[in-house]
């Protein structure tokens, strides 16, 4: 099921295996890795290239890795780009039952939307042209926005530490900032909880690896899983201390307001323009 299914699908079909006869496995053709993960997808180069692998064959690499023992390889560019057309016509549909769902999107379904050519984006969003290139403008100053209160914060959060400190020498005060900064451990981020389940997706886990406010690149539900985790696990996910995850946690519960009310307002605007048109 989901996408690692429906390339294996599309992969059996291409080179005419019976996947209900045959033992079907999906690796990379650079170094042999077991696609199993649907996350997995979500962070691929553009044209990596898959095999497919039957019964009891494994992957080896000849040549320096240019060659490989199992013979069936299918290369996954034209897949990839179906997988991506099927996101973003996702993400407009979303844009169709109500524009307010801009608010909810993470930064990387914002850049996605942003990125599609104007043309196309307009015929599935039933749009002329000059009206959708209005939208992409919009979503990238909603992404502009989020990246200057990222750095605002930042700014303020570098100015309060400098208050906290005696005057010392520019030296120490870089030393105290970079102290501070949230070096998270992908081992440990990775890490089960109780019966075995992941703690948070790979998708939040890099967001959360890479971000220094990760709560403004998150979307709504990544902001829920967040919030939904037991303080104390994901203090241990982190290996920081309580007080790091209830504030993290607060960041996103904050952020989550922040939407929902942004949200309420713009239904409220297009319901009372709804109402002034609909006026003789």
């Amino acid at each position: 099921s989901g996408v690692n299914g429906s390339f294996l699908s599309l992969a059996c079909k291409h080179l005419q295996f019976d996947s209900e006869k045959d033992q079907i496995t999906l690796v990379l053709a650079e170094d042999g890795t077991i696609v199993e993960d649907e996350d997995y997808f979500l962070c691929l180069p553009p044209k990596t290239k898959f095999m497919v692998l039957t019964g009891n064959k494994k992957w080896a690499a000849l040549n320096g890795g240019t060659a490989w023992m199992a013979q069936e390889s299918v290369e996954a560019q034209d897949n990839m780009d179906g997988i991506g057309d099927m996101k973003w016509k996702a993400l407009a549909a979303q844009l169709n039952e109500n524009l307010s769902n801009i608010i909810l999107m993470s930064e990387s379904e914002l850049q996605m939307l942003v990125e599609v050519p104007v043309k196309d984006l307009a015929e599935e969003v039933k749009e002329s042209a000059a009206k959708v290139q209005v939208l992409q403008d919009t979503l990238q100053r909603l992404l502009d926005r989020r990246e200057e209160e990222r750095q605002s914060k930042q700014l303020l959060q570098l100015f309060l530490q400098a208050l906290m400190k005696d005057e010392t020498s520019d030296t120490s005060l870089m030393d105290s900032v970079s102290a501070n900064r949230d070096e998270i451990d992908a081992s440990k981020l990775t890490q089960s909880g109780p019966g075995g389940t992941a703690l948070l997706s790979s998708s939040i886990i890099k967001t959360l690896r890479e971000k220094e406010l990760p709560h403004l690149s998150l979307s709504n539900a990544e902001l829920e899983a967040v919030t939904s985790e037991d303080p104390e696990v994901l203090a241990a996910t982190f290996n920081q201390d309580a007080q790091r995850a209830t504030d993290l946690q607060s960041d996103c519960r904050r952020e989550l307001e922040n939407r929902t009310q942004q949200a309420q307002s713009l239904n409220s605007l297009a319901g009372i323009s709804k109402k002034q048109k609909s006026l003789p």
